[in-house]
């Protein structure tokens, strides 16, 4: 199999993507392919941002790709701040702001519960392939753990006690959003 492109230059994102693929892609980022500029994601929608930015590689660089978007939905901000969760607090996409005015609008109130959401759009071939994987938890009342990025330290994922900046790297990749979306694109590709 040919590689195939990651459409992201986040190095988390890779980080996390070579450990949940754990070899059996040969895997590329943007930088690896050339591509620098700031992926389009204005369609509104999580699904629609990750065929967006997957379609946009395809056309601009003719190789097979992959893109992810993910929104962190918490349901007393009736969805927020979903397709926005990575500029929550400002364009920009400072984590520690997003979090603080996460835990900020959420000061008082019992309700907690909350998702995170990935769609995967793959192009492989000229032909479009989506993957979902949702993590249900609740937002933690303080920020907690090291390890992780974006939200990590307030997502407490059902079933838990730590947050996913306090469990292992090998824990949340198994029941994380990402990971769930990214197992079901692993068993696409091998099939």
């Amino acid at each position: 199999m040919n590689p195939i492109v990651i459409a992201t230059n986040n190095p988390h994102k890779i980080k996390e993507i070579h450990e949940i693929l754990d070899g059996a892609f040969e895997v590329k980022g943007l930088k690896d392919i050339g591509c620098t500029v700031e992926l389009p994601e204005t369609t509104g929608t999580i699904p629609g941002n990750a065929v967006q930015k997957a379609q946009y590689v395809f056309d601009h660089y003719g190789v097979d790709c992959f893109a992810e978007d993910t929104g962190l939905e918490i349901d007393a901000l009736n969805g927020a701040p979903g397709v926005d969760t990575a500029h929550y607090a400002g364009p920009e996409r400072d984590a520690l702001a997003n979090m603080n005015l996460v835990l900020q609008q959420l000061a008082g109130r019992d309700d907690r519960s909350a998702r995170f959401r990935t769609v995967i759009a793959l192009i492989l071939n000229g032909e479009l392939h989506t993957f979902e994987g949702i993590a249900e938890g609740r937002i933690a009342n303080s920020r907690s753990g090291q390890d992780g990025f974006g939200y990590d330290p307030i997502f407490i994922p059902d079933g838990y006690e730590q947050t996913f900046a306090e469990l292992s790297s090998d824990i949340k990749n198994t029941i994380s959003h990402r990971g769930r979306a990214m197992e079901k694109l692993k068993a696409f590709l091998m099939k």
